[in-house]
């Protein structure tokens, strides 16, 4: 008879040779998993039809070193497509984000219909006035901002069609009522905007392993179809914005040299000269560029009033 308290404990071994996370225990960790099949007769019958799936969910808590103590909300083992799947929530994401040293710290939020709304620049946070105890109507779209360990702020936005395109092209939006866009709707949008958000952090082995996983084993890729994936704006940027961050660069004493790489981090792909930024791209650029000068100018005042302050208390 299959005794599921006796495989937990069989994994010990493969637990600790791929553990990347040195605060994770196994005598913890593996009470968790324990909890969660005994918690879940269908969690546990699925592992018990596909042993390998559980195992290695199991093995992923220890690869991509995140817990699953239920109070933290960071990862939960589900049964998914007749498999065992280690499901990690948005909230675990951006957790992986922190403790890996990609951003400082992060939220997301949905936004709906009643809602005010503003979103204020590539590098500010957005702002969002809500009351949080009365009807806020229908759900409009989301956003993640995060800051970065240099201090900026980087936002994501996305509107409910993109969130409804990915529903409909995720291997997990299955039909019936039976996915986890059907059981928890809410964070699924809100897990898309923060995989979405991730591609213009700086990178971490695993948080890349994290989402590779969801999108994969976990289910939650995206099945591509020309009919539901809208195109990408490959508009060559203009050679007046061009111009004008060529000229917003130079105030704050650097080149593209310094730019270019910036560029490449940020939107994923090798930009080695500026004839290689799309519009879309360089409108980023530009109004990062200048909310930099900003900070700068900022910074350079505030010095110089404090010296000033300095000098006449010590004239006085």
């Amino acid at each position: 008879m299959f005794d599921i308290v006796e495989f937990v404990k069989q994994q010990e071994r493969f637990f600790c040779e791929a553990l990347t996370e040195p605060t994770l225990t196994w005598a913890k960790e593996s009470q968790f998993a324990i909890q969660q099949f005994q918690k879940n007769a269908f969690l546990a019958d699925t592992a018990r039809a596909n042993l390998p799936s559980a195992q290695n969910a199991i093995i992923n808590v220890a690869a991509i070193g995140i817990t699953l103590n239920p109070a933290s909300k960071l990862a939960y083992l589900v049964p998914r497509g007749g498999a065992v799947c280690l499901d990690i929530s948005y909230m675990g994401l951006l957790h992986l984000a922190q403790v890996t040293g990609a951003i400082q710290w992060g939220q997301c939020k949905l936004v709906y219909e009643k809602d005010i709304y503003e979103s204020n620049s590539i590098d500010c946070a957005p702002t969002h006035k809500y009351n949080p105890f009365v009807d806020r109507g229908a759900r409009i779209g989301g956003y993640c901002v995060v800051k970065t360990s240099e201090g900026d702020y980087l936002t994501e936005e996305m509107s409910n069609r993109e969130i409804e395109v990915i529903r409909a092209c995720s291997k997990a939006g299955g039909k019936g009522g039976t996915s986890p866009w059907d059981s928890f709707p809410d964070e699924m949008a809100r897990k898309a905007i923060v995989k979405r958000a991730s591609k213009y952090w700086p990178r971490r082995d695993r948080l890349d392993t994290a989402i590779d996983y969801l999108n994969t084993q976990g289910g939650e890729g995206i099945i591509l179809n020309a009919d539901h994936i809208p195109e990408r704006d490959v508009t060559p940027a203009s050679d007046e914005i061009i111009n004008e961050i060529t000229q917003a660069i130079t105030e704050i004493n650097k080149t593209w040299d310094d730019l270019l790489p910036l560029c490449s981090k940020t939107f994923r792909r090798t930009i080695a000269s500026h004839e290689y930024l799309s519009q879309e791209e360089a409108v980023k650029t530009l109004d990062f560029v200048k909310k930099k000068a900003a900070r700068n100018k900022a910074t350079a005042e505030a010095k110089i009033h404090a010296t000033t302050e300095n000098n006449s208390e010590a004239v006085s």
